[in-house]
């Protein structure tokens, strides 16, 4: 199933999303830093019959707008707010990866109305880093390996044979190959880039590294994917959910911090029983079947 594009006018900016619209329980989609919605096709299309799907390209990401400033929880929490409310959504599951897999508990903790339940796939930096350590950031953009596809690069080919070697494209898959092509546009300078912006990776990283993501407990339903090969294989990382998220579900599957990418058949029935589980749990009312 082909998702239509659409696109939401906001106050501030154009939030642009694909939908799924075969289904009616909803569902929300949330990328990671420097990703786009289309990362989600595969989870999407096999879930597509019973969900209502929507996957944004949150602010300074893919198709949607990128101001020069404005990053924040706070923003991006925002703006999914009035994306919801723009679908006429009181609640939804939703799901996050990575950066958004530490702004959902975040929203969770202030809004835990909008959650049916919550996924949380490989989150990163859960934790509040002390303020020191912002002198260290320019280092960590140099080495984070979600951040070495920006580019520049002197070409689309050039652009191609590097990002091949991270470990979301390790494979070459029809679905890596078409989730780079739609991450990648050519710049007025004739190089080639990713269309996720310097000021995004700045303002959404600071606040990331800055802010805690576990504070208080959350009764909502949870379930925390766990790669293989992902940025969480200690108990200590995992020990901040566990005590915080009340009625938690952890869960292995294959793959590196990109199992729907990577390992997508095994990470998709995953998330599909933890779905219908919740469904039988909390059914939807008479008035949105």
């Amino acid at each position: 199933m082909t998702p239509a594009r659409q696109t939401v006018s906001l106050p501030e900016i154009q939030l642009s999303y694909l939908e799924w619209n075969q289904g009616s329980e909803p569902l929300l989609l949330l990328h990671g830093l420097a990703d786009h919605a289309l990362v989600w096709s595969s989870l999407a299309e096999y879930l597509a019959e019973s969900y209502h799907i929507i996957a944004p390209d949150l602010r300074g990401h893919g198709e949607s707008s990128k101001p020069d400033d404005d990053y924040t929880f706070a923003s991006a929490i925002a703006d999914l707010e009035a994306l919801m409310d723009h679908l006429g959504w009181s609640s939804a599951h939703i799901i996050g990866h990575s950066w958004t897999g530490k702004l959902a508990p975040i929203w969770a903790k202030q809004h835990p109305e909008r959650f049916r339940s919550m996924v949380l796939v490989d989150p990163i930096f859960i934790w509040k880093m002390p303020s020191l350590l912002k002198v260290t950031f320019p280092l960590l953009y140099r080495v984070l390996p979600f951040l070495k596809g920006m580019g520049p690069f002197e070409s689309y080919k050039d652009a191609e044979q590097k990002v091949r070697q991270l470990s979301q494209y390790q494979d070459w898959t029809p679905l890596q190959q078409q989730v780079f092509q739609a991450s990648i546009e050519q710049k007025p300078d004739g190089s080639w880039g990713s269309k996720f912006t310097v000021a995004a990776r700045d303002g959404t990283f600071e606040d990331v590294m800055l802010i805690a993501g576990l504070t208080v407990p959350i009764h909502i339903p949870t379930l925390f994917v766990q790669p293989e090969k992902g940025v969480n294989r200690q108990d200590w990382q995992l020990k901040p959910y566990k005590t915080y998220l009340k009625n938690l579900q952890v869960c292995q599957v294959p793959g590196n911090h990109w199992p729907f990418l990577v390992a997508p058949e095994e990470f998709n029935r995953t998330v599909e029983a933890f779905l219908e589980q919740q469904k039988e749990a909390f059914p939807l009312p008479d008035d949105v079947k």
